[in-house]
């Protein structure tokens, strides 16, 4: 069924998608949707799914990281478990006392920037984000991170130029194209969101939080039937139901629909209820 729907505002699309992340994260019991930021790093450390395995890694790292507080792979390691138990404003100052050591570093310059939008400071995400690479060697998980950025901050033309920059390097991914999708949706660009949603929850790489993204767009569209079996695939019915109807619920709370209807994000509300940056901003 597909339902009239008028313009939402921003904060009602981040409420809506903040539900949405919500349900899904207790249905999965507990379970974190980790992003690889430190892409290739030897600090390849992958933080545990489950809650208490979490919170080992994070209390180990963090034992580590008091007895050498200036060693760089510690300190990313301990951020990860940080970012994923979602304590974003200590992840922040453990990545600011380490990139003082390293100010040159675009590894750590990258996760610092990226923790920072975590943190919602994302006019120093966007500086810092800025300078963890160049033109002449651009890395397409800062672009696609300097898109969530800025699509917080509004300029959601800027941002769909990162995400397209990205997608340059990194073809078809379908996190950066669930972020692009997320961004048209706050541009006003609906159909195309959900064109490019529709692509990236089609990859064979797609996770849940790709396909969560794609089933508020459908919703955010008015496509609460399709919405629902999107959000099967990873949710009971029951869940996907209450996810939907929690979408439908914020989205009948506002006047004026159609400006909302965008932003999937990554980057983080789901853009950065985890936008999802969102993760996600990578």
């Amino acid at each position: 069924m597909r339902a009239n729907v008028s313009p939402i505002r921003p904060q009602a699309l981040r409420s809506a998608m903040a539900a949405a992340a919500m349900t899904a994260a207790l249905s999965l019991g507990g379970c974190f949707g980790i992003n690889s930021d430190v892409t290739g790093s030897i600090a390849a450390s992958a933080p545990p799914s489950s809650s208490a395995g979490l919170r080992d890694y994070t209390a180990t790292w963090s034992e580590r990281y008091k007895k050498t507080p200036g060693d760089k792979v510690t300190a990313l390691n301990y951020v990860k478990g940080l970012r994923a138990m979602t304590q974003y404003s200590q992840a922040a100052a453990v990545m600011e006392a380490i990139a003082i050591k390293y100010p040159y570093d675009q590894e750590v310059l990258a996760t610092y920037g990226k923790t920072l939008a975590d943190a919602g400071r994302f006019k120093e995400a966007a500086d810092v984000l800025g300078r963890a690479h160049t033109p002449e060697n651009p890395n397409w998980s800062v672009l696609s991170a300097q898109g969530s950025v800025a699509d917080q901050l509004g300029d959601h033309a800027q941002a769909q130029a990162y995400y397209s920059a990205a997608l340059k390097i990194k073809p078809a991914d379908p996190h950066v194209l669930s972020n692009l999708g997320l961004s048209y949706a706050l541009d006003n660009q609906l159909p195309k969101a959900e064109m490019t949603m529709r692509q990236a929850s089609q990859s064979p790489e797609a996770d849940m939080r790709v396909r969560q993204n794609f089933a508020l767009v459908l919703a955010l569209d008015g496509k609460f039937d399709e919405a629902e079996q999107v959000a099967e695939r990873d949710l009971s019915p029951s869940d996907a139901a209450a996810s939907v109807a929690s979408i439908r619920g914020m989205i009948a709370q506002s006047n004026t629909w159609r400006p909302i209807q965008q932003k999937a994000g990554t980057a983080n509300g789901l853009v950065k209820a985890k936008l999802a940056q969102t993760d996600a901003a990578r």
